[in-house]
Parts: structure tokens; C-alpha cells; sequence
């Protein structure tokens, strides 16, 4: 496993270090999970609809 760091549960956080840290005791993060920076994390589109460029996009990298 050399490279890879740990990986921290945002609900074990601290609520400056993340959406869904803090709390009194090991309570849950509640609502959607997100990244660290507030995006919802699981499938949630983030790209603008309204720009000119997206018909280009015929097909997902992923």
C-alpha cells in the first residue's frame, strides 16, 4: 500500500474541514453525501446547461 494515504470520513471531520463534520459524538453526517468543497458527490451533474459548447459533448468519459 505504499502511496496511497489514509482516507478520513467527512463525518469524522471537524465542520470547518467539512460539509457533514461535527457534532456531539458519533452522530451521523445526515442529508446527501458531498465532497469537501459542498458538491454533491454521488452522480450529481455540475456542468452548465445553458453554455454554447455542451451539444459537443455527444458521449461521457466515464
Amino acid at each position: 500500500w505504499l502511496g496511497i494515504r489514509p482516507t478520513v470520513r467527512g463525518v469524522a471531520m471537524n465542520p470547518v474541514d467539512h460539509v457533514m463534520g461535527g457534532g456531539e459524538g458519533r452522530s451521523s453526517g445526515g442529508g446527501h453525501p458531498r465532497s469537501p468543497w459542498g458538491q454533491l458527490a454521488k452522480g450529481k451533474r455540475t456542468r452548465n446547461k445553458k453554455l454554447s459548447s455542451t451539444k459537443f459533448i455527444v458521449k461521457r468519459r466515464k
